[in-house]
Parts: C-alpha cells; sequence; structure tokens
C-alpha cells in the first residue's frame, strides 16, 4: 500500500532537512527521504563555515546582506553547532590595497561588523600569521559543523511527526495526469533505517507536493519528472589539518579564487578550497594537486602549514544555478544566490518545487521560503518559527558549565561533550556505570556513542557524523573497532562486522589523495593495526595499499604546487615513502 503525506521532501541535506522540519512546526504531515546518510551530498562536503558576508560584499552584497542576518539568527536558535571563532581577512604585500579598501566598504554597506587591524594586531590574535601580512579586517565569521545541525533538524521533525527515511534513493518520480503525484524509492543497505524495510524493496511515497532539495543533483531529479533544472555542478577540494594553526577564520583578501580560505573547526583546520566545474556531480576527477595547491598557497599566509601533517583531503560538489540566458564562463562568477523553481508557473507541471543554489549559512532562509511557497500551494496558513525556536540542544545550555564532578569525567573531555550535546548534555551523558572515552582523538565517550547508535541503529557512518568519533589524528586507527563493540549486544556479529567495513572503508576513501611524509606512515600504522590484530588482510578497504612503494626514507618529498610528485630531497631515513600514482 502507498504511503501518502502532504508533502515529500527530496534530499536530506541542510536545505532539505531544514525544510522538512519548518514544514512539521507548521502542522503538515511531512516525509524526508535520502539515498544515503544525513548530509550524504554537499553539506558533509564543505569547510564549515559560517558566513559573517564578508566574503560577498564585493562581488554579492544581496547574498553577504543575507549571510549577516542568518549568521546573527543561527548563533541564537543552533548555537550548540557553532564556535565563535571570529575571522580575519589578511593582505599581504602583494595583494591589492585598493581591493583592502573596497572589501572594507562592502562589509559597511551590508552591515557586517568589520574593524581594521595593523599586521601587529592581526598577529597578537594569531600568532602564526605570516611576517609581513600589513593588515586585516576582522569580521564575524564562525565555523560551524553541519552534521550536527542536519541531524538536529531532522531530528525535530521527527519529534514532530515527520518521517525521515535514510538509505532511500528516488527511482522514478510520479507524474499523473500532468502533475507530480509523489516517488518511487528503493530502498538501500542502511543498519540506520527507521522503516524496517528490506534492502532491494521498493516504495511508492505519495504527496500533495514534492520539493526537489537534493543540490547539485537537482538536475537528474528534474529529468524523472520531464522538466530541466540546469545546475551547474562546481567541484570544491579541501585538506584537513592535523591540529589548529589557527583558532580564526584565515582569508586572503584578494579577489576570489583557489585556496584562500582557513577554517579551525573542532581540533584540526580545513583549507580550502578549488573551484572547478564538472559535468556530473558522482564523478569527481581526484586531482592529487589540488591538495598540493592549497598547502602550498595557503602557506604564504600561514608558513606553518609547510611543515604540519596532512590527515585527509575531501571534495564536494557545488550546487550553482544562474538563470536561463546568463551563461556565465567562469564557475567562480556565479551567483551564489539560492533559487526558488516552481514548476507548476515555469513547466507546466504542478506538484513540484524545485530549490536551487545557495549556501549552508543561508538554509534556514531557504527553508522558509520553500515551505511559505508550498504553504500557499496547499491552502495552508501557519507562520515559520524557525528563527525563534532553538534546535534540539540549543535550548539554555552553556559549555562553559563544569561536568567533570557531575560526570566524574576529565574536564576537556566534559568541555568537549558539552559543546557536542548542548543542553541534551544532562540526558546522555547521566548514565549508571563507568562512562569511558572510546574515541581519544576527538574525547567521545561511551554514552554519546551509546546515544547515537540509539537514533543511528547500527550505521556507524550516521553513528560518526552524529559524534565526530573516527575523525581524529588517527582517522578511525585506534577506535573503529571500539565503536563497532559498542554495537553488541542490540545488534549480531555479522552486522557489527559490516558497519566496522563501511567506516574502515569511508575513513580509508579520504586519506588516498593526502598521503605523503608522515600520514603515509599514519595509513599503514593504521591498516597494519588492523591487519595483526582483526586479521583485516583481506578487507577491501586495503587491497588499494601499495606495499611496494614503502621504502627506507631517501628523504622528504617536496610538494609540487603545479600538481607534480616534486622533488626528492637527499636525506636521512626518516620513514618519509613516495607517493604512489
Amino acid at each position: 500500500m502507498d504511503e501518502k503525506a502532504d508533502v515529500l521532501v527530496v534530499g536530506g541535506g541542510s536545505t532539505g532537512t531544514g525544510v522538512v522540519r519548518d514544514l512539521a512546526m507548521r502542522g503538515l504531515d511531512a516525509v524526508l527521504v535520502e539515498k544515503g546518510n544525513l548530509t550524504h551530498g554537499t553539506t558533509g562536503r564543505m569547510h564549515g563555515l559560517l558566513h559573517s558576508g564578508a566574503r560577498y560584499a564585493v562581488s554579492d552584497r544581496k547574498s553577504a546582506r543575507e549571510c549577516m542576518v542568518e549568521n546573527r539568527v543561527l548563533r541564537d536558535v543552533a548555537g550548540h553547532c557553532i564556535e565563535e571563532t571570529g575571522g580575519l581577512f589578511v593582505k599581504r604585500p602583494e595583494d591589492d590595497e585598493a581591493y583592502f579598501e573596497e572589501k572594507l566598504a562592502g562589509c559597511r554597506a551590508c552591515d557586517v561588523p568589520a574593524e581594521v587591524l595593523t599586521g601587529a594586531e592581526a598577529r597578537e590574535r594569531e600568532p602564526y600569521l605570516a611576517r609581513d601580512v600589513e593588515r586585516a579586517i576582522a569580521v564575524p565569521d564562525a565555523a560551524i559543523d553541519p552534521f550536527r545541525l542536519c541531524v538536529a533538524n531532522a531530528a525535530d521533525a521527527e519529534r514532530r511527526g515527520a518521517r525521515i527515511e535514510t538509505h532511500a534513493e528516488v527511482t522514478d518520480v510520479l507524474v499523473e495526469g500532468g502533475e507530480v503525484t509523489g516517488v518511487e524509492v528503493r530502498h538501500g543497505e542502511g543498519p540506520g533505517k527507521r522503516s524496517g524495510r528490506r534492502a532491494g524493496e521498493t516504495e511508492r511515497i505519495r504527496a500533495d507536493h514534492v520539493v526537489n532539495a537534493t543540490g547539485a543533483w537537482a538536475g537528474r531529479l528534474g529529468d524523472m519528472a520531464g522538466v530541466d533544472v540546469a545546475v551547474r555542478p562546481s567541484k570544491g577540494v579541501m585538506t584537513v589539518m592535523n591540529v589548529r594553526q589557527v583558532d580564526t577564520v584565515i582569508n586572503r583578501c584578494r579577489p576570489k579564487g583557489d585556496a584562500d580560505i582557513v577554517v579551525p573547526h573542532e581540533t584540526a583546520c580545513i583549507l580550502g578550497t578549488t573551484d572547478v566545474e564538472v559535468g556530473d556531480p558522482e564523478e569527481y576527477p581526484e586531482e592529487r594537486w589540488e591538495v598540493d595547491l592549497l598547502i602550498e598557497t595557503l602557506s604564504e599566509l600561514i608558513p606553518a602549514l609547510r611543515e604540519a601533517r596532512t590527515l585527509r583531503s575531501f571534495w564536494g560538489v557545488r550546487p550553482l544555478y544562474e538563470p536561463p540566458g546568463t551563461d556565465t564562463a567562469d564557475p567562480t562568477d556565479v551567483t551564489r544566490d539560492f533559487f526558488l523553481l516552481d514548476h507548476a508557473e515555469r513547466d507546466g507541471l504542478p506538484g513540484m518545487t524545485s530549490v536551487v543554489g545557495g549556501k549552508l549559512t543561508t538554509y534556514r532562509l531557504m527553508a522558509e521560503s520553500v515551505t511559505d511557497h508550498v504553504c500557499e500551494k496547499l491552502g495552508v496558513d501557519a507562520a515559520c518559527g524557525t528563527a525563534e525556536e532553538p534546535l534540539p540542544g540549543s535550548e539554555e545550555f552553556s559549555v562553559l558549565r563544569e561536568y567533570m564532578d557531575e560526570f566524574d569525567l576529565r574536564s576537556p573531555v566534559g568541555r568537549r561533550s558539552v559543546q557536542r550535546l548542548g543542553s541534551r548534555a544532562d540526558e546522555v551523558l547521566d548514565v549508571d556505570g563507568p562512562n569511558p572515552v572510546v574515541c581519544d582523538c576527538e574525547a567521545v565517550t561511551r554514552a554519546e556513542l551509546r546515544d547515537a547508535v540509539d537514533d543511528a541503529g547500527a550505521d556507524l557512518n550516521a553513528v560518526r557524523i552524529r559524534t565526530r568519533a573516527s575523525m581524529g589524528n588517527c582517522q578511525g586507527g585506534l577506535c573503529c573497532h571500539r565503536m563497532a563493540a559498542e554495537l553488541h549486544p542490540s545488534h549480531d556479529a555479522a552486522t557489527a562486522g559490516d558497519a566496522l567495513d563501511e567506516l574502515y572503508a569511508e575513513r580509508w576513501k579520504g586519506q588516498r589523495h593526502a598521503l605523503w611524509g608522515e600520514q603515509l606512515s599514519q595509513a599503514m600504522l593504521n591498516h597494519l593495526y588492523h591487519a595483526t590484530t582483526m586479521n583485516r588482510d583481506g578487507d577491501p578497504a586495503g587491497r588499494d595499499v601499495d606495499f611496494d612503494a614503502f621504502d627506507g626514507g631517501e628523504g622528504p618529498v617536496t610538494r609540487g604546487a603545479n600538481g607534480g610528485d616534486g622533488d626528492r630531497r637527499e636525506g636521512g631515513a626518516d620513514g618519509v615513502v613516495r607517493r604512489g600514482d
């Protein structure tokens, strides 16, 4: 029997989860379907910047104003997802003085608070900045956790009666009588699924209205419905460093381009980004030169990056959209604004709306616009409350609260736990018996993991995005198996083994293009830990390791900024290995 809902949302990123929460808050019966985990697409592959708007204050002042407004809103309603880092736009001697003044004027015109600092004042805030940085503009940028944000939105929507269905891929859009009436989904492997449907089973979900919130994949869903949604996917590569070289978001104060931002996030720093237009959002060209470019270029701002250890690289696809006829050649010039496509008005196909473009910082505003539109279509009179009502975890919490005595935790662990859990800390951490740390790098305790397992089931990658377990320096080498052990006794050994395989493979995927020097040694150490203690030599995640590439270390490899392997310098046997193809 087909399921029926008022509204069906396709896409489990920030926009989709924001829309389904807004719909549920307005009393509509809503369903969200996502082909992978929440944040499976672009949202889970961004650098974690909460924009102040300063980045767009010269090129796109409308977007800049929207970012500043939403920046303030999210600090109020999603505080447990945000770290107050502040931001600096820094100028080096070769950077254009006129552009610096234009950036400053743009910030003030867009109501973005901006303070000019001398080079010495900027280095007082961030001692690792290059000595030749001349001036800087301080702005209220921040770091935001996209995983925590999306899970909180989805959890609140579910609490209000919405159905959240992950690992459910849309295989067809149902069009009957010239109108969209729902979708057909195929359920996949996903131990965190709530419906209990078996892998391979299909389901038809009918709805009075369908919202296409699939981002870079919006064109594919449009094709299924017979309409053209001309998204221009643009790939951006980012690199994760092993420690926080800076505690402030650092931007290069020059016209937009590659390799111009460093975002401190949790225990690491994320370097970004590149901007390369791609034809298919599933086919990301795996270019090692982009990682080299990020490190070499951003080392001009923060020289310590040259000696830092690279943990992993990852890449996401921006869902850029511009109205027909614009024909912008350079993807960096395409607006970052969002667009609502009413397919009834535009294409003569009622029953479906697409939302494209935009940024995570404006996700809530995008969701409000979409929900307003859907309510008008369905004749529902209900106001939006997402700008006032806090997300679960952000109601009256303080990250400064001392949890060591109350929960018998070491103070740093308690502080990190409270930052992640917010106002849910009492509920999650107040457990009978011991609460040991399971993930040492990210200070994730057993109580947090078990809380995430209760929510996500045996899907350890879903547990990872809820807790950050396995995302630290060892990239899961010392905690993947511990996480799998926490699935007992609610899940059997085979399920736990499959979940461990998926988590281990996902961690390996992000390391492949950051494998040089100490990180290559760490990756091999992790693999051998698992091979020697758990007999995982045949694991598919490890079959691509080229053991012959490891040598006695003829000297470190210099990173070539133009994409080559660089030159090998003479040196002692220090364990540095060649970078294979």
